[in-house]
């Protein structure tokens, strides 16, 4: 029972072979490329007649003079001949070439571009003459105009003598435009009687009155060779021995797709048996379901194993997370600490600025002659009233006194501005400290601002850098109104972007540098405020890592000060933005966040 069995799926397996192998061959018979070589063919033919359109537009803009260059007469016949080429060819493995029909039409296209290019040529020499002509009547004319405004004579006959001139050329002009006996006859009468008129006029003037007369005798010559030429041209059937080979095309392809018509019936009909013949195998096949549930089972078990070491694999890829998470965690609090450290690092510039000055004034302090004066008081205690009246020193003591109080009072006040200062700049420090707080999810502190008082103490915080680098600054402040703002975030981005402007411009001097600070109102909505140097500039490859974390084109650089101004804009929902025109052409940094007003107390 068995062994039938198997006899008949293998008989059957031999006659769904033998079904295939003829559906395989029907189908390599029907599917021929000769449906893609007519569309290519009749596409070839069709840009051949394209070209051959183009050709003769060529031919009728060289002869109205609208391009004075001949190569367009010259390409589209070389692309057609290309073309011609490529289809050659493919006719020919076709086996076209050998029916007289197709011989004869594509020896009739082939005589008909030859007799084509030869007039075209013809029409190029004829033409290129008449079109010299042609342009230089103005200037024969011009020539008999300037002579005869060189004469001293009879004003009538001269002025007779260049009307003449002047119709005759423009006879020529209109003869060139539109060709008839008529004009023909008029402009020989013209020459003729330019040619009486040169006899009345001195010698200097019968050389140019022959240029013109021979340039207008030539164009009476050539203008109808040229449109005689162009009647010829027009007349060569290229485009109807094109036709002829597109219908021939049309025939041999409709003849192709009958007999592949009958090649697909035979298909379709192989494939209904072949298509019974399967189901009939495949209720065989379903009785194999036994042995299927068993492989089934065996995969399920497979299965159940890959499940598990995927499991595994999970727990330790969830593993490794955690410990990719530390890390970032880790290189996000040295990412904030050196931000804290760069910000210091610049406010500190200032602290030490003001603690220097400080000890600077207390050294020189005038508060030393106070010692001195005391001394001759001391000395003269027991005779100080005629010490003060008599002697030539205590008469002078009073206003001395006088002078050191006002000396040691402007030395005070100074002292107290530069020890605020400092301790603006001590406040600051501190605030950098709790700004940077906001990155773990603290919230920034809004508070009423000028801007222009803020610029000042960026300023005097980068007062010492900036006297050292002989930087001018340059202010553009606009009428802003107080704003509420995070003061610190500001103050922080104001000093990174001032102290870069200085840096970029310590290597200039072939001339003065320049920072221009800008504040304004953009759209009512925005506050923008702006820095512009005039130093090194920013290369183009440069532009768009400018604010990454750690990027630098300083050497003593750290890469922190701009992406940390970046991440504080951002903070207060806004963006910081650079320009530059290149290399040695300064940089603008633009800061702009969104313009609060501050509130109206009730």
């Amino acid at each position: 029972m068995k062994t039938t069995n198997r006899r008949n799926l293998a008989l059957l397996g031999i006659v769904a072979l033998m079904l295939a192998s003829t559906l395989l061959f029907l189908y390599l018979k029907s599917n021929s490329n000769q449906t893609t070589t007519y569309t290519e063919s009749r596409d070839l033919i069709g840009r051949i007649k394209q070209l051959n359109a183009q050709w003769e537009t060529e031919i009728l803009k060289a002869r109205v003079a609208i391009s004075h260059n001949y190569d367009p007469l010259v390409a589209p016949l070389t692309e057609m001949t290309n073309l011609w080429e490529r289809f050659d060819p493919m006719e020919s493995n076709h086996g076209r070439n050998e029916s007289p029909i197709w011989r004869a039409s594509h020896d009739a296209y082939l005589t008909a571009i030859q007799e084509k290019t030869r007039l075209v040529e013809q029409f190029k020499s004829h033409n290129a003459v008449l079109r010299n002509s042609l342009a230089f009547l103005p200037t024969a004319e011009d020539d008999i105009h300037e002579q005869l405004a060189r004469v001293d004579g009879d004003q009538l006959q001269l002025q007779n003598i260049a009307t003449d001139t002047y119709d005759l050329l423009l006879s020529s002009l209109e003869f060139a435009q539109v060709t008839s006996d008529d004009k023909a006859a008029d402009i020989l009468l013209g020459l003729n009687k330019l040619g009486v008129n040169k006899l009345r006029l001195p010698e200097p003037f019968h050389s140019p009155i022959d240029i013109l007369s021979n340039h207008i005798a030539l164009i009476l010559r050539e203008q109808p060779v040229v449109n005689r030429l162009l009647e010829n041209i027009e007349a060569v059937p290229v485009a109807e021995r094109l036709d002829d080979i597109t219908n021939l095309l049309n025939t041999d392809q409709q003849r192709t797709d009958t007999v592949d018509q009958r090649y697909h019936f035979y298909m379709l009909l192989f494939s209904v048996l072949l298509v019974l013949l399967l189901v009939y195998l495949a209720v065989h096949l379903m009785r194999s379901f036994t042995v299927i549930n068993r492989v089934n089972k065996a995969l399920q078990t497979a299965n159940e194993d890959l499940e598990l070491r995927v499991e595994e694999r999970t727990r330790e890829l969830r593993d490794t997370q955690s410990e990719l998470l530390d890390t970032a965690r880790q290189a996000g609090m040295a990412e904030i600490a050196t931000n804290v450290l760069h910000n210091v690092g610049n406010v500190l510039n200032s602290v030490n600025i003001s603690a220097d000055l400080v000890t600077r004034k207390l050294r020189g302090s005038k508060a030393q002659g106070l010692g001195k004066a005391m001394q001759l008081i001391n000395e003269h205690q027991g005779d100080l009233g005629d010490f003060l009246t008599e002697d030539a020193k205590g008469k002078l003591l009073p206003g001395y006194l006088n002078q050191l109080v006002e000396a040691i009072a402007l030395e005070q006040q100074g002292m107290t501005d530069e020890l605020a200062q400092l301790t603006k700049s001590v406040d600051h420090i501190k605030d950098i400290v709790a700004t940077q707080q906001s990155y773990a999810g603290a919230n920034s502190l809004m508070e009423p601002l000028h801007i222009s008082e803020l610029l000042e103490d960026a300023l005097r915080m980068n007062s010492g850098a900036l006297t050292r680098h002989h930087v001018m600054v340059v202010k553009e402040y606009s009428d802003v109104p107080q704003v509420m703002g995070d003061k610190h975030r500001l103050l922080l981005i104001l000093i990174n972007l001032i102290s870069n402007a200085k840096y970029a411009m310590s290597d200039l001097s072939n001339r003065p540098r320049q920072m221009t600070l800008g504040v304004k109102i953009v759209d009512d909505t925005t506050l923008q405020v702006s820095v512009r140097d005039d130093g090194e500039g920013i290369a183009e490859e440069n532009m768009t890592r400018i604010f990454a974390h750690g990027f630098t084109t300083r050497k003593e650089g750290h890469g922190f000060g701009l992406h940390s101004c970046a991440l504080a804009a951002i903070e207060m929902n806004g963006h910081l933005t650079a320009h530059s025109d290149g290399p040695g052409r300064g940089a603008l940094f633009t800061l702009q966040i969104p313009l609060k007003a501050v509130p109206v107390e009730a």
